[in-house]
């Protein structure tokens, strides 16, 4: 039936076209079909990044399209790169960045090499540490709002049983100073499970013939840790380091959920604020030109992690 359906579409191509067809390469061919699908993804991707380019240099508002838009040059960028409310959206994303990757990693190997040796339970283990990174940021950012409420919240009774303190003396996204930390333990319980994965990958990965040799050199277990463990799983933890860094600059569903940029705009983040200059202010150009900084520096901080990356992998 195959046969056929070739033949038919042989008999309906022109000559014209199969003369053509025939004398292109195996190369050419390929990327003959290949061509649509890349044309979609420059489309859908490149497209909006230059539009985004071009209207950074304007002072176009979405809400008044028929307003004359001028050329405003670099102002909107000197605006951005002056403003100390963007700086402290800059500070408020940079402390977040940074608890949730070192937590992350901690904890997130810590888990894989316990997993690793072989123990009854293995696998049900795995899968329930492995749940919370299946659910949806909408429902992880409700279900901890119900947890941090000071009256009924498990959380707060948690914390008053370990420490002593009454539950309702405190509120962790209500607070100015607790806001922050409770947003990077959300994410933390959300998200170790992937850096787990990536580290439990490697792990299993080293050949045990490795540590054989070791044990034949009479090297201590601590010995192999660093020698050995450490050195060879640092690729797969760097690339977890660079996955959550490139999805943590940009967190957004979640924090909305939890605080919504408050209390204030302790944990407003950058992706909130760069809405709130989009949507809520309706300053396009503006906006643009954040959206365009953000991406610059997401982009050369990823350049640049993954040539230290490929150095290591190298070694």
């Amino acid at each position: 039936m195959l046969d056929s359906s070739i033949e038919r579409a042989a008999r309906a191509t022109p000559p014209v076209v199969a003369k053509r067809i025939q004398g292109l390469s195996d190369r050419a061919i390929a990327w003959l079909f290949v061509a649509p699908s890349i044309f979609l993804l420059l489309a859908v991707n490149i497209f909006p990044l230059i539009w985004t380019i071009r209207l950074s240099f304007t002072n176009f508002r979405v809400n008044r399209p028929n307003a004359e838009v001028g050329f405003v040059g670099l102002k909107n960028y000197i605006n951005i790169l002056t403003d100390a409310d963007i700086w402290q959206t800059m500070q408020a994303t940079a402390h977040f960045l940074i608890w949730t990757i070192v937590l992350q990693v901690l904890i997130g190997f810590t888990l894989a090499y316990l997993i690793n040796k072989k123990f009854r339970g293995n696998d049900m283990w795995t899968t329930i540490i492995v749940l919370p990174m299946m659910l949806s940021p909408a429902v992880v950012g409700n279900f901890w709002t119900f947890l941090y409420q000071p009256q009924i919240g498990l959380f707060n009774y948690a914390v008053g049983f370990l420490t002593g303190t009454d539950p309702s003396a405190f509120s962790m996204i209500g607070d100015v100073s607790l806001a922050p930390w409770a947003i990077v333990i959300v994410d933390t319980w959300m998200w170790t499970p992937f850096v787990m994965l990536i580290c439990l990958a490697g792990l299993r990965s080293i050949p045990g013939s490795i540590y054989e040799a070791a044990e034949c050199d009479r090297a201590s277990k601590w010995r192999q840790f660093w020698t050995i463990t450490i050195p060879m799983v640092l690729p797969f933890l760097m690339l977890a380091i660079l996955f959550r860094g490139i999805e943590n600059f940009k967190m957004f569903d979640l924090v909305v959920q939890l605080t919504g940029g408050g209390p204030g705009s302790t944990t407003e983040l950058t992706s909130i604020n760069l809405k709130r200059e989009a949507f809520e202010k309706w300053r396009t150009g503006y906006a643009s030109a954040y959206a365009v900084i953000l991406f610059v520096t997401v982009f050369g901080l990823a350049s640049i992690y993954v040539k230290a990356l490929n150095k290591v992998k190298q070694r």
